[in-house]
């Protein structure tokens, strides 16, 4: 009975043996988080109500695939232009008047 524990436990070892596992990487870093400069801000005044925005218009100082804008509680749906140029529609203009702020999220 030994014996035929031996042969088994050898021979599972030699399946195992076969066994191989290719390299692979696995890794833990750290990186900085730049903040755009944004310049060149433009405002478009909508046609039939000149005391709302109906654009903004500004650049980035590099790239980025998304943007996002608002001032106050109005968003802007935003698409790239030319280079670092990005122009911003409001869905809901925002008052003149109330503009103090305008935020600008954009990411690479």
């Amino acid at each position: 009975m030994l014996a035929v524990f031996a042969i088994v436990a050898v021979s599972a070892l030699g399946f195992a043996a076969q066994n191989t596992v290719g390299d692979s990487r696995a890794g833990d870093g750290t990186g900085d988080i730049l903040p755009y400069d944004v310049t060149n801000i433009h405002y478009t005044l909508n046609t039939p109500n000149p005391a709302t925005i109906a654009t903004v218009s500004f650049d980035l100082d590099y790239t980025a695939t998304t943007v996002a804008a608002s001032i106050g509680s109005s968003t802007a749906t935003c698409a790239a232009g030319v280079g670092y140029d990005w122009t911003c529609t409001f869905g809901t203009p925002p008052s003149v008047e109330l503009a103090v702020l305008l935020r600008v999220v954009a990411a690479q």
